[in-house]
């Protein structure tokens, strides 16, 4: 067999149907759309319309609000941590951050960082680099003789949007 005879199987593939090419194809005319009315026409968009009936997707409760500055954050407790090192899968003499986290499987997702929480007992010395930590898990790291050195991810979007309007006003009325 070479890599030219590879090819599918009989049927594996379904040819498109060529509507509306006159009447010896068997879909001409109307093309398979019966007669008249709004879904025999181009560009029909009902789908979840019901009729005038209030349609499901606006009649089932809505609860919650998506902040779209809000941060995703990977958040790992101290217990986790101090049973990684126990079971040396992380080093405690190197410093720990994202990455270290990540590759110990203990850190999912969190595209703007790692957040320390406190839950867990720690009493490894261990140093911590990380977006964000909780009051509870920077007592407990220092406690135990460690360190966190937080990283400053800059300011909040919408102070950043309340500085630029600022700045635009100040250079209007120049």
């Amino acid at each position: 067999m070479k890599l030219t005879d590879i090819r599918d199987n009989d049927g594996a593939r379904k040819g498109r149907i060529r509507v509306g090419r006159g009447i010896g194809s068997g879909k001409g005319k109307t093309a398979g759309r019966g007669q008249k009315g709004q879904k025999s026409r181009s560009g029909v968009s009902i789908k979840g319309f019901e009729g005038g009936q209030m349609p499901l997707h606006m009649r089932i409760p809505k609860r919650g609000f998506n902040n779209p500055f809000g941060k995703d954050f990977a958040e790992v407790n101290l217990g986790q941590i101090q049973a990684l090192v126990d079971a040396g899968k992380l080093d405690a003499k190197a410093t720990i951050d994202h990455a270290a986290l990540k590759a110990a499987g203990v850190a999912r997702g969190g595209k703007d960082g790692v957040r320390l929480l406190g839950k867990g007992e720690i009493t490894a010395k261990l140093t911590f680099k990380v977006a964000g930590a909780s009051k509870g898990a920077l007592a407990a790291v220092e406690k135990a003789g460690g360190a966190v050195e937080v990283i400053d991810r800059g300011a909040p979007e919408h102070e950043k949007k309340a500085a630029r309007a600022a700045a635009n006003k100040a250079a209007r009325a120049q």
